[in-house]
């Protein structure tokens, strides 16, 4: 998976297409990534003492790695390798920049 945490990503498919938002997780195993502001379920909430109420808060589910790609100043872009100085770095495919 190209995407690392803390990356800022643009949503390619899904109910979610075309935000942007930057990556809070990143799950490799199951190619899935949380992105802040998309993908939002409400979610019920248990009350926790006796005297309070329950409520419904909105929470952030992950998504398939494959929904998301790289943004390179505004514009998305797709992530390759270069070995350099004996270490692979990320780069843009489109820029040649690393990220």
């Amino acid at each position: 998976m190209k995407i690392k945490k803390g990356d800022s990503v643009i949503v390619i498919a899904g109910k979610d297409k075309g935000k942007t938002g930057k990556v809070l997780a990143a799950f490799p195993k199951l190619n899935k990534v949380v992105v802040e502001g998309v993908n939002i379920s409400k979610k019920h909430q248990k009350a926790k003492k006796s005297g309070s109420k329950g409520q419904v808060i909105d929470k952030t589910m992950p998504i398939n790695a494959s929904n998301v790609m790289v943004n390179e100043a505004g514009k998305r872009a797709r992530v390759g390798k270069k070995l350099i100085g004996g270490k692979f770095v990320r780069i843009s495919k489109q820029t040649g920049k690393e990220i």
